[in-house]
């Protein structure tokens, strides 16, 4: 049975359960996702515990599409990062205050109004509040209850692919000069962008990031659906793990919408 179940999670799917904030606000702590094997092939990456070592070869090989959202491995250490695909092979991608600059042409960042994300789902990221840095758009609604309400936007890929990021200040990573994104490798980034250790960022031992455009090799696989999401809230007692459910994420799909750059959604 166990055989079994090390199979199943090697070639076909696995759970995954998010621990950060990187990919908020379409991700949360406490979310379990089932991640999907085979889309991309197989490789090193796919055995479970990362137990095969490193290389590049690859079974039934095939390239990741724009927005999806994938598990990739860091070039430094056998960890899971959970990371949206934004440039394939052969792109050339920069950002330039925020924004991606994708073959030479700007991806549309549309204002959204705030996502609301209630400050009772605080959790806890490397021993810190995950939303700490929300606190500056902290907002009581009539009932006495708390939300952040972060500065949202709606970015679109070339594919029609559609997905709402948070950024609200400055930061490094929001600039960098124009690179090609090599054959074989995809360019990944956290939709929360400005707290979001990708392929902006430096891996080790000079940063936590991805250290650029990532081999699809150390692609694990696509994130496909939200089973369920707890809140934080749960403690020993079962009775408690109720209470702590967010119905409303269960069974979400995570596939990203398929729209026109600058369609609208009907809210203006």
């Amino acid at each position: 049975m166990l055989l079994g179940v090390l199979a199943f999670h090697t070639f076909v799917a696995k759970p995954f359960y998010i621990p950060s904030a990187s990919m908020v606000p379409n991700l949360l702590v406490g979310d379990r996702l089932i991640v999907s094997k085979y889309p991309f092939g197989w490789s090193w990456v796919s055995a479970s515990f990362h137990l095969l070592p490193r290389s590049d070869w690859r079974i039934a090989p095939a390239t990741p599409e724009y927005g999806d959202i994938v598990i990739a491995v860091p070039p430094d250490r056998a960890e899971d990062y959970i990371k949206r695909v934004v440039a394939l092979p052969g792109d050339r991608i920069a950002m330039v205050n925020g924004q991606i600059i994708l073959n030479g042409k700007e991806v549309p960042q549309d204002v959204e109004p705030p996502v609301r994300i209630p400050v009772a789902d605080q959790q806890f990221c490397d021993g810190h509040p995950c939303l700490a840095d929300f606190d500056q758009f902290r907002v009581r609604d009539p009932d006495g209850r708390e939300f952040y309400e972060p500065p949202t936007y709606r970015e679109t890929l070339p594919n029609g692919a559609s997905y709402l990021i948070i950024d609200h200040f400055d930061q490094q990573l929001d600039n960098f000069d124009e690179i090609e994104v090599p054959e074989g490798y995809v360019f990944l980034m956290g939709d929360n962008r400005d707290h979001s250790a990708d392929s902006r960022a430096p891996a080790a031992p000079f940063g936590n990031g991805l250290g650029g455009p990532v081999p699809i090799s150390s692609v694990g696989g696509r994130a496909e659906i939200i089973t369920f999401s707890l809140d934080g809230s749960a403690g020993w007692n079962p009775l408690s793990w109720f209470r702590a459910l967010r119905p409303d994420r269960a069974w979400t799909t995570l596939r990203p919408e398929l729209r026109k750059a600058g369609e609208d959604d009907g809210r203006g």
